[in-house]
């Protein structure tokens, strides 16, 4: 990484992020967890990380105790995150995203074995969904939420282990999404921006559809292929009471799959991220058919995709509520989930995002607190906060 944040820049962080920490040990050992991430090289091991903020041999004990042990409530703590990292970068949208933390064994909180088609085969892992304030420059991550297998959800013995919450269960990652908006509603200053997702090839993106539409946000997510719609020519016509202005119900692919094979043509050509290329969009107004209960309004969502001369096919189809939106507007908001898999290879390189040796619920939760903190001091601390008038 480049050169680290002060003592006085972490120091400063430390007063106002974890400022909710009523103890003023806690936040004493924030300050050295913080420090120790953005400065010790290689592996983060607690071991490590205290001997390079204290050579008392006591240290390691005292840090496990902070990070795994230590009830305080990580959730004030992420809404701090949230406004002072607003106070420095005006977000172009909020982006959710998964996390794949791979891990030895089987007894870590939410460990379970996943296909992970990036790696191209089944790793032991836990799964995080995280949410980020997202530029085309950088996506910090401020809060977060642990995937848990149906197996973690229903056995006794592993929660207890774990020290799982009893109100804390299997949930979708769509409902992980909406439970992640909700809490950046609640947290947030700044003027409203749209929900980027890109959830993997969820069959429920539905859900998510309408968890936002219900909420009022717009949004850009990546649906699957199979997701069921029907086509319609304008965002402002009523639909019929029984659908059938609609035609027949297709597949998202479907739908798009007359428009993905023609010539790239030069006067669709966008630019995103400083660099111009040719590109063929496909697009088209549909309605979800998994709408709510006849009687209540519907809406159309613009449906596109893009492929563009660096490759034969599209690899994302993508719906937004934003139907009049500039088609290289809504392009630059899909780049921004690689932009937020950037940062997790951050986080994991130099972070120590994959170094907890931790195996409970509220440990794995203050390690992803402290790490995104890291992570917006070292990329932010530079920049100055604007005098509120």
């Amino acid at each position: 990484m480049a050169t680290p944040p002060s003592d006085d820049a972490v120091y400063r962080l430390t007063e106002q992020v974890f400022g909710p920490l009523v103890r003023a040990d806690q936040r004493a050992w924030a300050w050295r967890y913080l420090r120790a991430l953005l400065t010790t090289p290689g592996k983060k091991s607690v071991r490590r990380l205290a001997a390079s903020v204290s050579a008392s041999p006591t240290a390691a004990p005292a840090m496990h105790q902070f990070v795994n042990v230590s009830p305080w409530d990580w959730t004030p703590v992420r809404e701090e995150l949230v406004r002072w990292t607003e106070r420095r970068l005006a977000p172009q949208a909020w982006v959710v995203d998964l996390a794949v933390l791979p891990k030895r064994g089987e007894h870590s909180c939410g460990v379970h074995r996943r296909f992970v088609a990036a790696a191209g085969r089944v790793v032991t892992c836990q799964v995080g969904v995280g949410a980020f304030l997202a530029t085309t420059a950088d996506a910090v991550p401020v809060d977060w939420r642990l995937q848990l297998p149906g197996a973690w959800g229903k056995d006794p013995h592993r929660r207890r282990r774990a020290r799982i919450p009893h109100d804390v269960g299997f949930r979708p990652p769509e409902q992980h999404a909406l439970d992640l908006v909700d809490a950046l509603a609640g947290a947030s200053r700044a003027a409203p921006v749209p929900v980027v997702a890109d959830l993997g090839a969820t069959p429920r993106a539905g859900s998510l559809v309408r968890g936002l539409a219900a909420r009022n946000r717009d949004f850009v997510l990546a649906v699957p292929d199979g997701l069921r719609v029907r086509a319609t020519r304008s965002a402002a016509r009523p639909p019929h009471p029984r659908g059938e202005a609609y035609g027949p119900v297709h597949t998202a692919r479907g739908v798009l799959g007359g428009h993905l094979h023609g010539p790239l043509r030069t006067e669709e050509a966008v630019r995103t991220g400083g660099r111009a290329y040719r590109a063929a969009v496909a697009t088209a107004l549909v309605h979800p058919v998994d709408r709510p209960s006849p009687g209540k309004p519907h809406r159309a969502y613009r449906l596109f995709t893009v492929r563009t001369e660096e490759g034969p096919a599209p690899s994302q189809l993508w719906l937004t509520s934003m139907t009049h939106a500039r088609t290289e507007s809504l392009l630059a908001l899909t780049r921004l989930p690689a932009r937020t898999r950037q940062t997790t290879r951050r986080l994991e390189e130099d972070l120590g995002l994959l170094d907890f040796e931790g195996r409970s619920y509220p440990g794995w939760h203050h390690h992803m607190t402290l790490v995104s903190a890291a992570y917006a001091l070292h990329r932010l601390h530079h920049r100055p906060v604007p005098v509120e008038v």
